[in-house]
C-alpha cells in the first residue's frame, strides 16, 4: 500500500536543531573575578563573600556594566547550579512589580526559611536572595512596601536592587542598602574583552571597524557584544566594516552626517530641508541623530562657531530631545534643530 492509503507509511526521522546561546550569555561572567574594571566593587564583594554575610545591595550605573552579572555570579558561588533555583528569586522590568507584586510574590518568597543542608563544595549560607531589577522603574508605593519587607525577614533574605538611577529609589529604601556604583567600561577594558570575543568566535574584525564598536557603545558591554554578533551574522561570517557597525547600531553614516552639516551651511533653507527628509526618509531615529549631531557641533573649531553659539544649539538640541520624549513630531524636531544650526553657522 502506498502513503496515500496510509498503509505502512514511516515518520520521518525528525532533526535535533541546537539551538546556540546568544554571546551575552555565553561570556557573562561565571564567577566575581571574571567581572571586569569594577574593582572597588569585586574587592568589597569578596570579603563578603569570605564572612557569608551579605548587606541588602543596591548596585546602580550605565547599562551594560556588569551589575546584574555581577550578583549572579555571586548567588552561583554561594549556592551552586543546583541550589541556586530555589534560593534565589529574580525579578526585572519584564515582569509585574507593583504593591500587589511585593505584598504577594515577594513577600511569600522572602518569608520562607532557607534549609541550612547546602550543596557540597558551596558555602550555602541560611539567607535567600531577591534580585530586583530595574528597579528605578518601580512606583513609590511599590518600593515603600518592599521597605517593611526588607525589614522584617532581613534574617533569612537579602535583597539585591539593581538601578540606573539611583536618584529614582527612595531614600528609606536605599539607606537600608550597602550602595555600590558600577561605572562605564574604558576603551582598554571593553577592547580586551571584544577581542577575546572575536578570537574564540572567529570573527573577522579589523581595528577600524573594533574602534568605532567601541565608541558608538560608549561603555556598554552587552550592546558592544551585540553588535558584534549581530554584524557577523548579518554578513555570515564576512570581514566586518566600520560602516556595517553603525548600519547595526541604527546611526547615521559620517558621509550623510556630513552632508547634513554642509547644507546647513549653505544658508538655504530648501537645502537645509531636502537634507532633513533624507534623513527621515532612511528610517533613522532623530533622537540618535541629534546625539550625533550634537558631538560634531561640540567638537567644531572657533573659527565655525563660538561657545555662546554652540552653547545655543545644545539647548536646542536638549528641548528637541524632551519634545520627542513627550511625543512631538520628529521631523519638526529635525528642522526646527537644522534651522538653528544654520543660523548660527552663516551669522
Amino acid at each position: 500500500m502506498d502513503a496515500f492509503t496510509g498503509g505502512g507509511a514511516k515518520e520521518a526521522p525528525r532533526m535535533t536543531r541546537v539551538v546556540e546561546k546568544p554571546w551575552v550569555e555565553k561570556y557573562r561572567p561565571k564567577n566575581i573575578d571574571e567581572v571586569a574594571m569594577q574593582e572597588e566593587v569585586v574587592k568589597v564583594l569578596k570579603r563578603t563573600l569570605e564572612g557569608h554575610d551579605m548587606p541588602h545591595m543596591l548596585m546602580y550605573g550605565p547599562p551594560g556594566t556588569g551589575k546584574t552579572s555581577t550578583i549572579l555570579a555571586i548567588a552561583k558561588q554561594l549556592y551552586g547550579p543546583v541550589l541556586i533555583k530555589e534560593r534565589v528569586l529574580e525579578l526585572n522590568a519584564s515582569d509585574e512589580r507593583g504593591i500587589k507584586v511585593v505584598r504577594e510574590k515577594v513577600k511569600r518568597f522572602a518569608q520562607l526559611t532557607a534549609n541550612t543542608k547546602g550543596a557540597d563544595g558551596y558555602p550555602c549560607p541560611g539567607y535567600k536572595i531577591i534580585i530586583m531589577d530595574e528597579c528605578d522603574s518601580m512606583t513609590d508605593s511599590a518600593q515603600s512596601a518592599l521597605r517593611r519587607t526588607m525589614e522584617q525577614y532581613s534574617t533569612v533574605t537579602r535583597f539585591c536592587l539593581i538601578c540606573n538611577y539611583v536618584s529614582r529609589i527612595i531614600e528609606p529604601l536605599a539607606s537600608r542598602c550597602a550602595k555600590f556604583r558600577f561605572k562605564p567600561l574604558n576603551r582598554e577594558t571593553q577592547l580586551t574583552r571584544l577581542l577575546e570575543v572575536q578570537e574564540k568566535e572567529g570573527v573577522d574584525c579589523k581595528s577600524p571597524a573594533m574602534e568605532r564598536l567601541i565608541s558608538l557603545t560608549g561603555g556598554d558591554m552587552r550592546q558592544a557584544i551585540t553588535f558584534l554578533q549581530s554584524a557577523h551574522r548579518l554578513h555570515d561570517g564576512a570581514e566586518i566594516t566600520a560602516s556595517d557597525v553603525e548600519e547595526i547600531a541604527g546611526v547615521v553614516s559620517t558621509p550623510l552626517l556630513e552632508d547634513f552639516i554642509v547644507q546647513c551651511k549653505t544658508n538655504s533653507f530648501e537645502k537645509m530641508q531636502e537634507a532633513c527628509d533624507n534623513i527621515i526618509a532612511e528610517g533613522f531615529s532623530v533622537n540618535c541623530f541629534l546625539d550625533q549631531v550634537h558631538d560634531v557641533v561640540i567638537a567644531m573649531e572657533n573659527t565655525d562657531l563660538t561657545d555662546t553659539q554652540k552653547a545655543v544649539i545644545a539647548e536646542k538640541i536638549a528641548k528637541a530631545d524632551h519634545a520627542l520624549v513627550d511625543g512631538a513630531d520628529e521631523h519638526l524636531q529635525l528642522v526646527d534643530v537644522a534651522a538653528t544650526i544654520m543660523r548660527n553657522l552663516c551669522k
